[in-house]
């Protein structure tokens, strides 16, 4: 169906849609970072190890990664208001039961349902501005609604710290609920509604398939931190989970409407694009779990001290935002991949020497410099991976990204606590085992962070570089 027939009147109330979906933008990214700084906090209360909190993370990522493919066609299918709101209902519902969670178990069964509203908020919420605004007006709404997604990250470490110090870790789940409720009446009253649209016939098969083989190798790879996991069961989650995408790839051989067409592979830079997002993700997905752990565990700071400590990180990659476009356009995105993946391993491998005691100006250098070297990785993988698509390959090629972004930081939290663990256990006897284990962690995800080195070589060295939408830094 032609894309003029779905798209919706003008909506009476455009610019309180945009601040609708802003809030949900907000919500998600404030609730990705002030989870991290209040880890070890929340460890405590549930009687687990630091160490070993991964899953809480892991569980909400994974969910969001697996359900993407089918954010579009829901929406079509239901209607962008009514899945909105359910969304915003979900995320709601989903905190408050992590708020009272009593055990490990229950809070990753609470991510999950978090992670279903997650899920649906932003893509849905970039649909219904789609179908409400003309093209004309488009680019300018999304970066309105992008601004609250850069100030979540801003407030979410502080904000987490400040709450475990002066209550208890269970606000940084409460804090959602009002602003949630706010969004489901915000959602009745301003959001256009809009006629369910089924445009094509939902592949359920490859979908199945595709979700499968991601939890499967997922949910292995967390078991190797010894979350209750046997060593057999690990591995045959593996190779069924490696199975399964084998078999969604041939279905998409031979099927006429796949979720993922094959014919997306045809473009180079989005193979390329898509693997070094992958393994690149597999280390700088573990530094938000990672650091927040060296600098509690590790160094012995307050959690609101950590958590203003990361505010260094996050104004490094704001200000390397406004030169990464002019960096690529000057040196290309071969270059500037291969040199930066380069220099992100760097700056993760000297957290592994980072030891208590150390000048506080340094350590915010560190973390100043790996945020914007972390940011530019971030722009120039994106903008690469869809900067050749276009027509009817863009919506499926930008689905495809975020499902990978989503599972690749899912992959590496659940790398970085297998390696924790294995590390630990390694040096049961020594008193400061764990800050040897996050050492040793922080070296080897900067050693896997040079993989991606590789990948984008095969980038074409001389391919025209033009400008292309930032990505952000999901």
């Amino acid at each position: 169906m032609p894309a003029e027939i779905t798209r919706a009147p003008l909506a009476p109330h455009k610019e309180r849609l945009l601040w609708l979906v802003a809030i949900a933008f907000f919500l998600q990214s404030l609730d990705a970072t002030i989870l991290n700084t209040a880890l070890p906090a929340m460890a405590r209360s549930l009687g687990q190890s630091p160490l070993k909190m991964q899953s809480v993370i892991v569980a909400y990522s994974l969910t969001t990664a697996m359900l993407i493919p089918a954010s579009g066609w829901v929406a079509d299918r239901f209607g962008t208001k009514r899945v909105f709101m359910w969304a915003i209902g979900l995320f709601v519902l989903g905190s408050v039961l992590c708020a009272l969670s009593p055990s490990l178990g229950f809070l990753i069964a609470a991510r999950v349902v978090q992670g279903v509203g997650g899920a649906m908020m932003l893509p849905v919420g970039r649909l219904a501005v789609l179908r409400s605004h003309p093209k004309g007006d488009f680019i300018r709404a999304m970066s309105f609604i992008a601004i609250p997604g850069q100030v979540g990250p801003l407030l979410g470490p502080t904000l987490g710290g400040w709450l475990v110090e002066v209550a208890t870790w269970n606000w940084i789940f409460w804090i959602n609920v009002p602003v949630g409720l706010f969004g489901i009446w915000a959602t009745r009253r301003w959001m256009p509604e809009s006629a369910p649209v089924l445009q094509r016939q939902f592949d359920g098969v490859g979908y199945a398939l595709l979700s499968f083989g991601m939890v499967a190798i997922s949910v292995a790879l967390d078991g190797m931190s010894g979350m209750g996991l046997g060593m057999a069961l690990v591995v045959v989650l593996m190779v069924f989970g490696l199975a399964s995408l084998a078999s969604y790839w041939m279905h998409a051989l031979r099927v006429p409407e796949p979720l993922f067409a094959p014919v997306l592979f045809r473009v180079r830079s989005l193979r390329v694009g898509l693997l070094g997002n992958l393994f690149a993700r597999f280390g700088t997905g573990a530094a938000p779990f990672l650091i927040p752990l060296l600098l509690q565990i590790g160094l012995g700071l307050a959690p609101m001290n950590a958590g203003l400590m990361m505010l260094a990180t996050v104004l490094g990659s704001m200000l390397v935002k406004r030169i990464a476009v002019q960096t690529v356009q000057r040196f290309g995105y071969r270059r500037v991949l291969q040199v930066n993946s380069i220099m992100v391993a760097l700056m993760l491998a000297t957290f592994g020497w980072t030891v208590p005691g150390q000048p506080t100006w340094l350590l915010l250098l560190q973390l100043f410099v790996f945020g914007g070297f972390n940011s530019m990785q971030f722009s120039a993988m994106n903008s690469v991976t869809l900067k050749d698509l276009d027509g009817e390959f863009a919506s499926s090629g930008n689905s495809l990204l975020s499902m990978v972004q989503m599972l690749a930081m899912g992959i590496g939290v659940a790398l970085a606590g297998a390696l924790l663990s294995g590390y630990a256990e390694m040096w049961q006897a020594d008193p400061a085992k764990s800050l040897r284990a996050i050492h040793a962690t922080f070296m080897t995800v900067a050693l896997m962070t040079l993989a991606a080195t590789l990948v984008f070589s095969q980038l074409d060295k001389d391919e025209p570089v033009k400008p292309a939408p930032d990505g952000g830094d999901a």
